[in-house]
């Protein structure tokens, strides 16, 4: 199984296949936009800048799982995201990561990578590496700065 097996909605209600981004090196990250950590936002799009001309992609998934950190719609995500972040990557609609009503997507990833404590996410901000052909390379944890994943995004260019 692979990554590009799956599909997502927008955060606009797009359907997106994720097969879109076969060949790419892909950043999954569950964001929130009131959250202690939301400065990474800031940081993953200069990730995002830095590489995107050599294939690399993020994309963000809000997620309201941790103490409703995350606003009620995907409208003022958008707009929250855009504005105080400068967040130019795609971001889709706001999804749960754990529980029976994850997103397929986190299901998948994270039998893939578990983290210190298991499968489950345990706070915003966990990121996931994939690779070029759709396989998990690397689950890094919330307190993870972006700028020290620098390394294992360029090494998978």
């Amino acid at each position: 199984m692979s990554f590009h097996r799956f599909e997502a909605k927008t955060i606009n209600g797009n359907t997106k296949y994720m097969r879109d981004y076969e060949g790419q090196v892909v950043l999954v990250v569950n964001t929130a936009s009131k959250c202690g950590l939301a400065h990474q936002l800031k940081e993953i799009e200069t990730l995002y800048q830095d590489y995107k001309s050599e294939g690399f992609i993020v994309l963000g998934f809000p997620c309201d799982q941790f103490n409703n950190q995350e606003l009620d719609n995907n409208k003022d995500i958008q707009e929250t995201c855009q504005l105080n972040y400068g967040v130019s990557f795609p971001m889709f609609e706001k999804s749960n990561v754990n529980g029976p009503n994850a997103h397929p997507i986190f299901k998948w990833l994270k039998n893939q990578k578990r983290g210190l404590l298991g499968p489950n996410i345990r706070w915003n901000y966990t990121k996931f590496l994939i690779d070029r052909d759709g396989q998990v390379i690397k689950r890094f944890g919330p307190l993870k700065k972006p700028d020290k994943m620098r390394v294992a995004i360029a090494k998978n260019l």
